[in-house]
Order: structure tokens, then sequence, then C-alpha cells
């Protein structure tokens, strides 16, 4: 674990992989450092926005102090989030993974998928699942518009697109679930941390 001071407003904790990321957020979360505003996760990264006023060497020291262990298994949250697997890739994902298009459904609608980062868009969440036979690439090419909605595999991800966007992760069907909304609070239905099952409709 290297951990940077970031001028006087923020601390960045670089670690090895993204096990060690969501260990470290879960750490935070469940163990608030004082003048700890925002704990931001991402591939290989936690960044610690401070309030205002608080000293970014006394967080990177107690941050050095901290021995995260891997993240519980029980969720803080869960959502569920109904899908209809009609996405133009799933037969390209099938041949990739050697399952059928029945069996890529039932794989990915029973693992236990967690919000690792957001990033990309707001409101798109990067979740990791428990089933290695889901790692699929990206498309060779990416599409110049995505619906808004749809729910996509890429490397270890799922996905699901909260605006129309160019994308080049692999379409698995698509869901009526808002995932950003300014108007909630807070906005991101998908936030680091929060466990997702997916449910065939």
């Amino acid at each position: 674990m290297r951990v940077l001071e970031c001028g006087d407003s923020a601390v960045l904790v670089e670690v090895d992989g993204l096990d060690e990321v969501m260990a470290l957020h879960a750490e935070l979360a469940a163990h608030p450092l004082a003048g700890v505003e925002e704990v931001v996760p991402a591939a290989r990264t936690v960044l610690l926005r401070l309030a205002p006023g608080h000293d970014s060497a006394a967080v990177a020291a107690a941050v050095r102090t901290l021995r995260p262990r891997p993240a519980r298994s029980a969720p803080d949250e869960q959502v569920e989030i109904p899908v209809r697997y009609d996405g133009a890739d799933l037969p390209d994902v099938a041949a990739a993974t050697g399952l059928s298009e029945d069996e890529v459904v039932a794989a990915h609608s029973a693992a236990t998928w967690t919000v690792a980062f957001c990033g990309f868009a707001p409101g798109f969440g990067y979740l990791v699942g428990d089933d290695p036979r889901l790692h699929v690439p990206r498309r060779a090419e990416a599409r110049t518009r995505v619906p808004a909605g749809s729910v996509a595999l890429a490397g270890g991800f799922t996905g699901i697109y909260p605006h129309p966007s160019p994308g080049g992760w692999q379409l698995l069907g698509r869901t009526d679930t808002v995932v950003w909304d300014l108007d909630r609070d807070p906005p991101g239905l998908l936030r680091p941390g929060v466990r997702v099952r997916f449910v065939p409709v």
C-alpha cells in the first residue's frame, strides 16, 4: 500500500488490485477517519477527499496504520434489477464462454455482484461477480450509441449504462431501473459496496 498526500485537500492510496480497493473501502466505510469527507475507490486506488482545515499528513499517517480485511460477505445494502435478457451480444457472449444463451442468463442472474467503483459516466457502476465463466472481452468495435438501461459485460465486470452513450461492452439485455436520478438522494443507485442481484423478466 502506497499513501500519497495530494496537496492539503486529499490523500491517494495506491494498492495492488481491486480486492484490496474493496477491502480498504469497506474498512473506511465501517471506521471513518476524522477529516475525511469523501472516499472514492477506483480500479487500483482509493482517494480520500478531506474536509477543509484537516491535515493531509495526519490522515495519511492514520491510513498507514489500517489493516483492511477482505470485504464482508454480508451486504450492507442490496438491490434487485429486473432485466430483459434480449441483448444484441448475447449470442456472442454465449460463444465466447462456451455456454448456451440460457446458461449465460442463468449464470448472470445467479451471481452475486458488488459495485467495486464508479466511473465513465455519472451513475455507471463497475460490478464484480463471483462467476469467472462470465469474463468476456470488450467488443472489437465500440458502438456509437448504447441505450440507457443496457446491461452489459466486459472483462470481469458487468454494468448498466445510465444514459445513452458510446460503449464497447457486450450487451446482455436491458432494464427499466433508473440508476442515476438527480432528484433522488443519493442520485446513484449503484454506489461502491452495494450488492446487486439481476432478476430475469
